[in-house]
């Protein structure tokens, strides 16, 4: 069985989830819509310049929608569309995936860091 029925799906995705800070932005997002630091913070603490560009890309590509609710300060509201959310069973199966494998990859990394250690000794 095909992993795509036509080509370039995968990457068509792969684009969007490719970099570190999405994946974990569109986790966050799920959950609630969030305010500017409020997704910094459950993003990981992602810079603030990269977390302004990544929202810019979200939202040119309707994955994201900003929303202005004013008070006494006009507050910037992030929040998944329909689209958005058509990602999160992507993201369950890589939360799956890195529940079985994670601490192997783990693991390896913290071996070839310790070899990278000694080598340099």
């Amino acid at each position: 069985m095909p992993i795509e029925e036509k080509p370039g799906c995968v990457e068509a995705a792969a684009r969007i989830l490719g970099d570190k800070w999405t994946p974990l932005m569109i986790k966050a997002l799920a959950a609630q819509p969030l305010r500017f630091c409020e997704l910094q913070k459950a993003a990981g603490g992602i810079n603030p310049r990269t977390l302004s560009a990544r929202l810019n890309t979200l939202e040119q590509h309707c994955i994201i929608a900003k929303s202005l609710q004013s008070g006494s300060t006009i507050y910037a509201h992030y929040a998944l569309t329909k689209k958005g959310f058509d990602l999160v069973p992507v993201l369950k199966s890589m939360a799956i995936w890195g529940d079985k494998y994670g601490s192997i990859i783990e693991a390896s990394a913290n071996s070839r860091v310790a070899q990278d250690a000694s080598v340099r000794s």
